[in-house]
């Protein structure tokens, strides 16, 4: 953390700028540091790390909270963050990224789909410590004034110590206000069962809406999903080095050729070689 200067914090999501949960977290990023808010126009859920290229950005300064800096984008929440580190930063980087609190919970495999660990990811790409914060209540008026003391305890050491390069932290809290404490965790092994729900419009045409049930493949204790359930908050190291480096010993064992083209050989009736 900078000795003799507020650090400048960096607030994005992907619930929109006006939900409950945003305002939660630059209330708390206030405590720490000077605060600049760029945030979607509107809902941006399970957008993960789609950015728009097919139509122009709209991008304009708000006034929604006193002492706050914002602004508000029609992209996704990674444009969020492209536009604020090119715009509204110039290219000098912010200390620190925080994205959410979340309106729901991104543990586990829900990291992939994720508009709120999206934003956090590229806050990290940008060399930029960064943090996503999520809450397992999709209610628009959820309370997360539970989380403020651990978000705060969280970002200043994040401030204070650093996180290794290119890595970023997921954090999530379970719903209700008697948080254990804090847990270190890996993903956990788990995915959602998805199906669609079959639908008639007024015109009688089908559409479908994506129904499912999550279902947790993995009993180990020293997971995310573990750490939810049991009341603690669970804290995972992220990277987006998505390599499977220990595949690769695998692959160098195939027989793969040696990267020459081979020749097709024609033969003929009798099974005389043609060239």
């Amino acid at each position: 953390m900078k000795k003799h200067s507020k650090p400048t914090i960096l607030v994005v999501n992907d619930d929109g700028i006006t939900a409950t949960g945003i305002k939660a977290l630059l209330e708390v990023m206030q405590e720490i540091g000077t605060v600049t808010v760029v945030a979607p126009d509107g809902p941006q859920s399970g957008m993960g790390h789609a950015i728009t290229i097919g139509k122009p950005l709209r991008f304009s300064k708000v006034d929604l909270y006193e002492g706050v800096e914002m602004y508000k984008c029609s992209g996704t929440p990674v444009d969020c963050v492209k536009l604020a580190v090119n715009k509204v930063f110039k290219g000098k980087k912010p200390d620190l990224c925080v994205s959410g609190i979340n309106h729901g919970l991104n543990n586990s495999i829900n990291v992939i789909y994720s508009g709120t660990m999206s934003a956090a990811v590229e806050g990290a790409i940008e060399k930029i410590p960064s943090i996503g914060f999520s809450l397992d209540d999709f209610d628009s008026d959820a309370d997360f004034s539970h989380c403020k003391k651990f978000i705060k305890q969280i970002a200043l050491q994040v401030l204070e110590k650093g996180l290794p390069e290119a890595t970023l932290l997921n954090v999530n809290f379970p719903k209700g206000d008697q948080i254990k404490g804090i847990k270190i965790c890996r993903q956990a092994n788990a995915k959602w069962a998805e199906d669609f729900d079959e639908r008639k419009d007024p015109y009688n045409r089908p559409y479908y809406w994506l129904t499912g049930v999550f279902e947790n493949y993995d009993k180990g204790e020293d997971t995310d999903v573990w750490a939810l359930n049991h009341g603690y908050a669970s804290v995972v190291p992220v990277q987006f080095d998505l390599t499977a480096h220990h595949v690769i010993p695998i692959l160098n064992s195939w027989d793969l050729g040696n990267g020459e083209p081979e020749i097709e050989r024609i033969s003929g009736p009798d099974g005389t070689n043609l060239g």
